[in-house]
């Protein structure tokens, strides 16, 4: 069989698989059955930035993953992949650079099973959509889309082609939340009610550098900056909103079995004054820096509140512009007793003393997620304390298995539809907005997949 006649014919059982039941209710069970495991994935990375560079990094250490392919429009990203390949004893990959297009080459490759997209916002779903069209098992950075037609067009295109997209939210892994959605599955906190979370991280340092630098003093973002400050801080020039949500909203969404059961129906939103970027840039760069002018929209802090299909409410805040020490702020509250993640703190009815906070930990020890139990050990020395080991597995192991991702393009559409949603109820006073139904009315049938099994 050539590899042409392999590609087409593994677009074909996409498609089929995806409209059966538009490939909402398929287990990888059924997938393993009808198909020959992978013993070795070909990957290749669009984005090699300091994102990209992580999860490059992870796959390297694996033997059944080979990487084929690397784009990136800037040259030294490239050398450092490069390099990193060489150092791990593994063959150069090919690549792709000179225009912001040049991803498009890439995902022609007749040797690429699956991408890696971690590249600035704008462009996840426009690559992301294009990946899928290729035939090419997709894993997309957060947030997936910036705005609904963007969420649309990712839902789409998966259930046009069959081809598996997962949104990579390493948080969904982190051991912690893990722990406490196996708490949750025991019925250890009763029917769940309330939840809080959030992105709550001081990220001033990384909106502006001094152009020399990443993550050092200065007062530049755009063109005269490195790293994420030339392009992420545009977002907080231009939108009030939440830009992003699903480092919270993505564990949450698993705790309450969002698009499998239950479903996001609408939520309100508010900002603050936004104060912290303008004095950060005088304090920096003085008052006469060009910067100082600059009208930043995204207000300091923004306010979330999601109302479900099942009754549950959910407050979701956006804070990077002020000083703070770093938080997700999680709350999982039922009518047994809550969790909550600042302090690590518990409460049981029944189990703690009456009234009385006890420490979570010895809990988060006790009820260990199996996954953790069982990869702990290779997770180590994997950025942000473990975590993206998890994501990454999973990923590779969708591939060789031929499986439907455990946090699919559902929940990529979902989660990300937040930021304009939240735009738009900003701009209204608080005006109720709707979430779509990505899943077309699907989700009153579709089954929990996350973390289920042994492997991902």
């Amino acid at each position: 069989m050539t590899q042409r006649i392999y590609d087409q014919s593994r677009r074909d059982f996409f498609r089929k698989a995806a409209f059966a039941g538009l490939g909402l209710t398929l287990l990888p069970s059924i997938i393993e059955a009808k198909s020959e495991e992978l013993t070795k994935v070909r990957l290749g990375f669009i984005g090699i930035g300091l994102r990209g560079s992580d999860h490059l990094a992870l796959v390297l250490r694996r033997p059944d993953v080979e990487v084929t392919a690397i784009c990136d429009i800037d040259a030294s990203r490239i050398d450092i992949a490069q390099n990193m390949l060489k150092k791990a004893g593994r063959k150069p990959a090919q690549v792709f650079t000179g225009s912001e297009t040049a991803y498009e080459k890439l995902l022609k490759q007749t040797d690429v099973d699956g991408v890696i997209i971690a590249t600035p916002w704008l462009w996840h779903a426009p690559m992301a959509v294009a990946a899928m069209k290729a035939g090419k098992y997709t894993g997309l950075e957060v947030s997936a889309a910036i705005s609904l037609q963007e969420c649309w067009d990712l839902v789409n295109t998966h259930e046009e082609t069959g081809v598996p997209l997962m949104i990579l939210e390493n948080v969904c892994y982190r051991r912690d939340i893990m722990a406490v959605l196996n708490m949750v599955r025991q019925n250890m906190f009763g029917e769940l009610v309330y939840f809080h979370c959030g992105y709550q991280h001081d990220l001033r340092h990384v909106k502006f550098n001094d152009g020399k630098t990443v993550h050092a003093s200065g007062a530049e973002f755009g063109e005269k900056a490195l790293s994420e400050a030339r392009w992420r801080t545009e977002h907080s020039v231009k939108q009030n909103a939440d830009i992003y949500p699903t480092h919270g909203i993505g564990p949450i969404a698993n705790y309450i079995n969002i698009n499998r059961g239950n479903r996001f129906v609408s939520l309100t939103s508010s900002a603050t004054k936004s104060r912290g970027l303008h004095n950060y840039v005088v304090a920096q760069g003085g008052e006469d820096h060009p910067n100082a002018k600059v009208d930043f929209k995204l207000g300091d802090i923004i306010t979330t509140v999601i109302n479900t299909a099942n009754g549950e409410n959910i407050t979701l805040i956006h804070d990077t512009n002020l000083p703070r020490p770093y938080s997700l702020g999680f709350r999982v509250q039922g009518t047994k007793g809550l969790w909550m993640e600042d302090g690590n703190t518990m409460y049981l009815e029944g189990v703690s003393k009456p009234h009385e906070w006890e420490s979570s930990l010895p809990y988060l020890e006790k009820y260990d997620h199996p996954l953790w139990k069982k990869y702990a050990s290779l997770s180590e020395g994997a950025s942000h304390g473990g975590m993206d080991f998890f994501v990454m597995n999973a990923f590779v192991e969708i591939i060789k298995r031929k499986a439907p991702a455990p946090l699919d393009v559902y929940d990529a559409a979902t989660w990300s539809s937040i930021t304009p949603l939240s735009e738009v109820s900003i701009a209204q006073s608080g005006a109720p907005q709707f979430f779509p139904d990505f899943t077309r009315g699907q989700w009153m049938k579709r089954k929990p997949v996350f973390a289920f099994g042994n492997d991902y």
